[in-house]
């Protein structure tokens, strides 16, 4: 019988991201920056699913109560002293109170959490989070070209700073265009465009960001199609 794994949301994302590595759509410096984490952190989590499978992604702490646990005696102080002192105070006021009168070494996130539990505070309705799914990689050569621009002092000091316009495949990553320019402007992009054209042929869409330079920021525009 198979056995029967539970997985928490940042453990299923670990999962999604180590099988796109292993099926070679996803290269390990790309994971890393998906993941939040260092290369040698992707290393060592990728060791560990080809030893154990989906199984080794799961934290061997689970259920296990935490080394900086807070002591029960020391919880039921913060909160008694909250209740007869601070009752009104919010965490951050309340925390420095704590601290400052009696010493307790607790942080913010900590003061904030019991006063939650205690029924003292009401934390404020989180804003809904949005969830952008990761977008496969087209699959040709050519089908998608991701271009944007970097500000930056290129030639430190022996010229002044310049925007780099930077054209990549999506299918392959491939750097395919370079191109300074003073500044990140249309006629920049119309003239890295010509230079890409011009060697690699026309691509079947081009993808860039929400910059003015190619889209209309301004909202409930009267007039126009919303492209610059």
């Amino acid at each position: 019988m198979d056995e029967l794994l539970t997985m928490n949301k940042k453990e299923l994302t670990r999962l999604e991201v180590i099988q796109r590595i292993e099926e070679k759509r996803l290269k390990q410096r790309e994971a890393a920056a998906i993941l939040s984490l260092s290369e040698r952190q992707v290393r060592r989590i990728l060791k560990a699913y080809r030893q154990l499978g989906a199984a080794g992604l799961i934290s061997k702490r689970r259920g296990q109560a935490s080394n900086n646990r807070l002591k029960k005696e020391v919880r039921q102080q913060a909160i008694d002293l909250i209740n007869s002192q601070y009752y009104d105070f919010g965490p951050t006021l309340a925390h420095e109170k704590l601290t400052e009168k009696h010493g307790m070494k607790l942080s913010v996130e900590t003061v904030r959490k019991l006063m939650i539990t205690a029924g003292i505070w009401k934390p404020k309705k989180a804003k809904k989070l949005v969830v952008h799914q990761m977008r496969e990689r087209r699959a040709c050569y050519g089908e998608l070209i991701q271009v944007d621009g970097s500000p930056h002092q290129w030639f430190e000091e022996r010229g002044a700073p310049c925007n780099l316009l930077v054209y990549i495949d999506d299918a392959t990553g491939r750097l395919m265009e370079l191109y300074f320019t003073p500044g990140e402007t249309t006629f920049g992009y119309f003239a890295a465009t010509e230079r890409y054209v011009v060697r690699h042929g026309k691509p079947v869409a081009i993808y860039c960001d929400k910059n003015s330079i190619f889209k209309v920021n301004i909202k409930n525009a009267l007039t126009g199609s919303g492209m610059t």
